[in-house]
This record gives C-alpha cells, structure tokens and sequence, in this order.
C-alpha cells in the first residue's frame, strides 16, 4: 500500500501543484512573520543590552492613560545627579536631558525627520561606552548654537558640517549650527538624532536649566545593580522609578512590542486567510481526484486492501502534500522575512539580513501548520475513499457526492445559520461595546461556517438565476455551461466558497468603513464651527509658539486652544476612570457647536470646574454639582466640581472615556508645561476666509508639523486614517482572490479530465473548439459570480453587524459603499474568465478519438 500511495502521488503530482501552492501560501506568511519579529527582538534585544545604564533614575510613573499624546516631557531635578553621585559603589552618573517627538527643520522649513513616522529625538551629548552612536566627524557642540546630527539623518536630508537648522522645541523655537557627524554602533531604529551641549539641552529643550529626564548610573566593578538599585532606592526614597540595565532593557523591548505585534498579526491575518481559503481549494482537489480514482481504488479493494488502508493512504498523500508544501513554504518565508528587512531599510530601520533569526520554533510551527492544514482538509475526502467499493472497480462509477442528497448539510446549516443569527441579535441589542464585539465575532464565525455547509444547497436556485440569460444569449453552449455548474453542487459550492471567504471579508469591513467615515462626516458638520483648525497629521502637540503665531496673524478674531491630559476621576459609586481629558480656551461657543443637557460652556469651563457626558455621568451617579476627586500627573490631585453635562452624539476620541472637558486655565494649573493639541480659528468680520488661509499658511510656514485645514480638508484627513484599514483589507482580499483563482482552475483542470470522453464526444458531433472555450469559461464566471454573491450577502450582513458595534461608539451613520459592490461583481466575472483560460485551452487542444477513447 505504501508504495501504491508514492507512486498515486507522483502521478498526480501535476495536479495537486496549485493546492501545493495554497500551502506555500499560508506558511509562508506565518514563517515570514515569525523570522521577522524574532529578528527585530534579537537586535534591540542588544541594542538595550548595551546601551542600556546600570542603573537608571527616571520620573515616576504615573500609571494614567496616555493614550492621547499631551506633548508635556516629565522631568526631574538635576540636582538628583548629584545626590545619587554620593551613593557607594556609583562610579559615574549622568544627566539626560531627552525629548522625542520635536521637529527640527533646515533652511528650507523641510524637515530633517524620517519620513517612515519614527520621532525625532533631540537630547544631551556626553560619551559613554553605552552610547548607541560615536562621533565620527567634526567636533562635539560647545555652548549653544552648535549641534550634532546621526549620519543616517545627513545622508538623507542632505546635512552637512555647517549647516545651520532650526529646533522647534516647546519653549521655543532656536537655531544651531551642524559641527559634527555621529554614527550608530549599534542598529539604527529609524529615528533621527540631534545632540546638544547639556546646559542647552536643559534650558532650550525642558525650559529649565535645573531639570533632566533621567539620571544614569554607572555601577562600580563588583557592585552588581541590584544593589545599586537598592543602594540608591535607599538614598532617594520612593519619589522617582528605578530600574537596572535588564529592567530597563525589558521595558524597552515592551514598548517595542506593540510595533512588532502589528506587524506580526498583520501577516498572520494573511496567513489565517490562505490556511482559510486553501482549504477549500484542498477539499476540492482531493474530493475530485479521488472521484476519478473510484475503480482505481474498488480495484485496491478487490485486491485486499481494508477501508482503513485506503483511508490511511489518502492521508499520506495529503501530509506527503503538506510536508512538501511546508518546506518550500518556510524557504518563501525566509524570503518574504529578508524582504520586510530590506523594506525597513528603507524607512530607516537598519537591520541586517545576515543576522536573520530563525528560532527552532519557527520551523516547527511552519510544519504543523502545512501539514496540519492538508491532514485536516483531506480527511473528509480520505473518509470517502474509505467508502468505495470493491465492486467499483468493475463500473464506470464514482463517488464524488453527485445526486446525494443535501439533507445532512440542511439541517447541520439551518442550525449553525441559526445559532449565528442568535449571535447577531444579541450583538444588535446589547448596549455593552465589549460584550457586543465579542457576539459579532461569534456570529461571523457560525455565520460563515452555515454558509460553507448549506452553500451547495444554494447552487441551484442561484445559478439559475445567475445563470438563467445564457441559453438565449449563447445557445447550447450557454445552456451545457449552467447544467455543468448544477451538476455537482457540492464541488461549484466548494469553489465558489475559496472566493466567498475574501469577499466577505471585503465586503463586511467595507461597510463599516464606509459608515465611519459617514459618521464622522456628520460628526465634524454638526460640531465644527471654526473655519479653520490648526492640527499636525499625526495629532501631535505642537508649541506655544506656533499658537501665538496663529494669534498674530491678521485677520483673525477667534483663538481658541485646546489641549489633553491624562488623569484619574474617583466616582462616586466608588469606582475609578482613567481617561484623557481635553481641555478649551473660553471661546469655546465660537469654533465648536456643543450641544447641554444640562448646563453651558461657561459654567464647564468656569475655573476648578470639569464637564462630561450624560450618559457616561448617569452610569456613575454624577449629576451637575457633583464633587470629583481627580489624580493629574505628576501626583498632584484636585477636587473639582462637575459644571455641565453634554449629550454627545458623535465619536470620542482614542482614551477619552466620558467626554471629559474643562477650561483651559484649570488644566494648566495642575498641568503646567504641555503643548497645543489643537487651535481653532475663526476669520474676522470683513476677512475673507480664503485670505485669512492663505495667512495663515504663510505665517506657519517656518513650522511644517502642522497644517491649516478648513471642514473638508478635515474630513479627507479622517478619510485618509480610515482608509489605511482599508488598504490591508484589499490587500488580505488580492491574496484570498490569488488562491481562489487556484481553486477554480484546479477544479475547472480536473473537471475537464473527469469530462474528457464527453469532451470529446462534444467535439465528434460538432462542437467547435471557439464553443468548448466559450462554454468552459461561461462556467467559471458563473461559479465565480455565484461565490461573489455569497461573500457581498454575507459581507453585508457582517457590515450591518459592525455598525451596531460602532454605534456603541457614537458612530450612528450607516452607509453602504455602491461602487464597492458593484466593481466586486464585475472583478468576479474578470476573476471567471481569467481562470477559464488555462482549462478552456487545455481542454480545446485535446485530440477527439483519444478523447473518445480515454477510460
């Protein structure tokens, strides 16, 4: 049986290519994915390792949310560096003097930062053997004015020894002038650097001439840092957060972990899709296959063989397909790993291809995912096999499930279908985000599943609608091209469901894109009420210099800046919210259209006062007049009294929990030394708002991290974020299509090897070759047309799903996108006849009396 099983396999290996393709696929993303992250852990795994201090005093943690960014820089007193120098067993300290995230620009205003989104870092220069950089050219900066620059930065922008740029830091904006070069020894993590004397750093950077970001320490030989750690603790008390070099290493790399868990879950939702949609395309190509070997396996059976040989000999070619598939699927994920580092090259991220990591846990996932993947989709077929007949081997018959009736399937659907349908209901009627998401998931999950099983019962009445204009538009060919796709409903429900799969999915995240950017449309109309707001791309906060910049433009009459902070309110049913807060200036009627339940923005804004929703009050028993103990950062705390309570009907913002808002004067009170968020500006009576634009832009035109924009180019900024998901969607759907596409030439190739003898008998009584080729693609389009009508049906009800989650969120509008649907059906009929081709060629070449003659 073994040597039966090999030579079944390599005789047929032409045919199980695309399948094997299939398997490539999936386990190339998934290796891909692995190689890649476990490579960029390994290098700033060492690049932390060695750069990091013994012993580091930083700020404490103030455990809030910062999820929006407040552009303030916590800091300590410098003084600290000597205190800590005091301590036994310290050989050296240092101050830091560090803020990420600034905007330094050449004599050009463009700037000098990476374009690939990483921050800019300006900081202090001292030399230590842990700096991740070493002066290569020029001179360390002496005073102020004088600066260092990273190689990487001048080489791409440019830079020289000489050159003079402009640091627009939060206490404002200066000049210096490039008097050395500075190389990483270690990995570039893409950012930019700019290194100033510490006396500048300290007083043009932190606006403080006696304050750091951080102390560190070098241990002296035989003091290890766990003891300076505890040395030190016992010096300074427990006012600042001390971490040792592994400490500090680790948090490091969990920082970095969100980036690389992107990444990764990202290619693995490419992986899940082809494991997903090649499995249909296995099922399919081992039903068909073993269709056509029936009389060679009732001969087997003839011979002796039991059903679990048989069984047991199917399933090795499926691990002997997987096995191999899995091997060129790792090489390809290696491939894949080495192009995503050159890729990063290119946005900075300067990894090495020669210190490619590849874990032993690499290969072994790739394998179990290959075989697994093949072993799985095989078995139902494998089980068929078993079922054949030793009787079989003297009758032209097969055992591929044709005219068997879809009972079993109606039923298994039906209650799936309506177990799915539950989950939605309670998805649309929960008020709870997380418990709704979590039955949304559940339903698109059974959904799915009801689809794939009952989808034979639905060939039939659908493909003769689809399907229903070919008699009367080509003929017999029309006619043969619809009865060839009802002839087997569970081989066209089979491959048309490999196209459902990426058509769902397209369809389900297009709607809820679509009513997103609907919401928020409606969202900026009904509350916008500036002309203009002045906002960077990546809702970074900016300095005070540029609000001012605003202010003195002329022209303009309303100003009103807004900013966040991060803080914690104590309830009054006894539970606690970290959230973000924003707070406005007292024009706040002018530029924003909000709408009270109870109060107004004078009484929200009043000093000591806070504002928040109604619905999220209600839910914690606050009313107006209520008094909330608040934790700001840097622990300092306020009791302030709630002065108005809003209804909001749109979206909050990423942490912004509650709807929470007060004057600008109460946040800046408890937290001095933030930027700008936002600026909101109205044009003067008698000013054009075309003119007051034009400006303004040339006022700001010295700070290119931020932009002028008016409501639609607000709404295209919201647009443009939306439409980021929606290019890895399109994207996870070209990969589902290039494997759908596989499956229906795999099923069309080996449909016309089963149809050989009727081919030919076509052929002997008059069919035209034209005609087979017309008539081989009019099959594929309507199978392909048949899984697009699946996937946009389910798509939609999986939209409609989404929005009742989204509507939790405040997103209320609902919007289908048209074009959408439309080009996925007319791209279905392209994805038909581009799989018809290769089939319909094949089958038109074939030589009629060998055809009438094949067995």
């Amino acid at each position: 049986m073994l040597k039966a099983t090999l030579r079944s396999f390599l005789a047929h290996k032409g045919r199980l290519a695309l399948s094997a393709l299939a398997v490539i696929l999936s386990v190339a993303f998934v290796a891909g994915s692995l190689i890649f992250s476990d490579t960029v852990a390994r290098t700033f795994d060492r690049l932390f390792a060695s750069t990091s201090a013994d012993v580091t005093v930083a700020p404490p943690d103030d455990d809030l949310d910062e999820s929006m960014p407040t552009g303030r820089t916590p800091t300590l007193p410098a003084a600290v560096a000597r205190q800590v120098a005091k301590v036994d067993g310290v050989a050296a300290t240092h101050v830091d003097a560090e803020v990420e995230n600034i905007t330094v620009v050449d004599s050009h205003n463009d700037t000098v930062g990476p374009t690939s989104g990483a921050p800019t870092i300006a900081s202090n220069w001292y030399e230590t053997d842990r700096s991740p950089v070493e002066l290569t050219s020029g001179r360390a900066p002496r005073g102020a004015g004088e600066a260092l620059v990273d190689a990487d930065t001048a080489d791409k922008k440019d830079v020289e020894i000489g050159d003079t740029l402009s640091v627009l830091a939060a206490p404002g904006s200066f000049k210096v002038r490039v008097v050395g070069i500075v190389t990483f020894t270690t990995t570039n993590p893409g950012a930019a650097l700019v290194f100033l004397d510490t006396p500048t750093a300290q007083a043009r950077l932190l606006g403080d001439k006696g304050a750091a970001t951080g102390i560190t320490v070098d241990a002296a030989p035989g003091v290890t840092d766990a003891e300076l750690k505890r040395r030190i603790a016992t010096e300074l008390g427990s006012s600042y957060d001390l971490k040792t070099a592994d400490e500090q290493a680790e948090s490091a790399t969990s920082e970095l972990g969100g980036f690389l868990d992107v990444i990764k879950y990202v290619m693995l939702g490419f992986a899940g899709v082809a494991v997903l949609v090649g499995i249909f395309l296995i099922v399919n190509t081992f039903s068909m296959l073993i269709a056509q070997r029936t009389r060679e396996l009732g001969l087997l059976r003839a011979l002796g063989a039991d059903r679990r040989q048989v069984r047991r000999s199917v399933l090795i070619e499926a691990v002997l397909l997987g096995a191999v598939g899995s091997t060129l699927g790792l090489a390809a994920g290696i491939g894949l790993a080495a192009g995503l580092i050159e890729l990063m090259g290119l946005l900075g991220m300067n990894l090495k291809s020669t210190e490619m990591v590849i874990a032993w846990p690499t290969p072994v996932v790739s394998y179990v995912v290959g075989v697994g993947v093949t072993f799985v989709a095989a078995y139902l077929p494998a089980r068929r096999a078993a079922q054949v007949s030793p009787m079989a081997a003297l009758a032209d018959a097969e055992i591929a499930g044709v005219g068997r009736p879809l009972r079993t399937r109606a039923v298994v659907g039906g209650v799936v279908a309506a177990a799915g349908a539950a989950a939605f209901t309670g998805c649309a009627v929960s008020s709870d985000t997380s418990t709704s998401a979590s039955l949304l998931g559940l339903g698109v999950v059974l959904s799915l599943v009801a689809t794939v099983v009952a989808g034979p019962l639905l060939v039939r009445p659908v493909i003769r609608v689809l399907g229903g204009a070919f008699p009367a538009l080509f003929g017999s060919v029309g006619r043969m091209s619809q009865r060839n796709a009802l002839r087997n409903p569970r081989r066209t429900g089979a491959t048309a469901a490999a196209l459902m799969v990426g058509l769902a999915l397209v369809g389900g995240l297009s709607v809820a894109s679509a009513s997103m950017t609907k919401s928020f449309d409606e969202q900026i109309d009904r509350t916008l009420g500036a002309d203009f707001v002045v906002q960077n791309n990546a809702f970074l906060p900016f300095p005070l210099e540029v609000t001012e910049k605003v202010r003195a433009t002329e022209g303009t009459s309303d100003v009103v800046r807004n900013r966040f902070t991060p803080l914690k309110l104590h309830m009054p049913d006894g539970g606690t919210t970290k959230t973000t807060a924003a707070g406005y200036g007292p024009q706040l009627d002018d530029v924003v259209k909000m709408t009270y339940a109870q109060g107004s923005s004078a009484r929200a804004l009043a000093p000591g006062r806070v504002a928040m929703d109604r619905e999220y009050a209600e839910d914690h028993g606050v009313r107006v007049g209520s008094v909330l103990p608040v934790e700001f950062p840097d622990k300092r705390r306020a009791r302030l009294t709630v002065g108005a309570l809003t209804d909001l009907e749109g979206p909050e913002g990423p942490g912004m929990r509650g709807g929470v808002f007060m004057g600008l004067g109460t946040l800046e009170k408890y937290v001095p030394g933030g930027q700008d968020s936002a600026v909101y500006v109205n044009a003067a009576p008698g000013t054009d708002a075309d003119t007051l634009r034009d400006r303004l832009d040339a006022a700001l035109a010295p700070y290119p991290q931020v932009q002028v924009r008016d409501q639609a180019d607000y709404k295209k900024l919201i647009r443009n974020q939306i439409a980021v998901m929606l290019y890895l969607v399109y994207a996870l759907l070209g990969l589902a299509i290039v494997i759908a596409v596989l499956g229906v030439v795999n099923t069309l190739a080996l449909s016309v090897v089963e149809r050989t003898r009727e081919i030919g008998l076509l052929r002997a009584i008059g069919l035209a070759r034209r005609q087979l080729r017309r008539m081989i693609r009019l099959e594929s389009v309507v199978i392909a047309v048949f899984g697009a009508v699946l996937g946009l049906v389910l798509g939609l009800v999986w939209g409609v799903s989404m929005h009742q989650v989204l509507e939790l969120q405040g997103l209320a509008a609902f919007a289908v996108p048209w074009s959408t649907v439309v080009a996925v059906v007319v791209g279905s009929v392209v994805v038909g006849i581009v799989a018809a081709l290769l089939p319909a060629l094949r089958a038109s070449r074939m030589n009629v009396l060998e055809a009438i003659a094949h067995e």
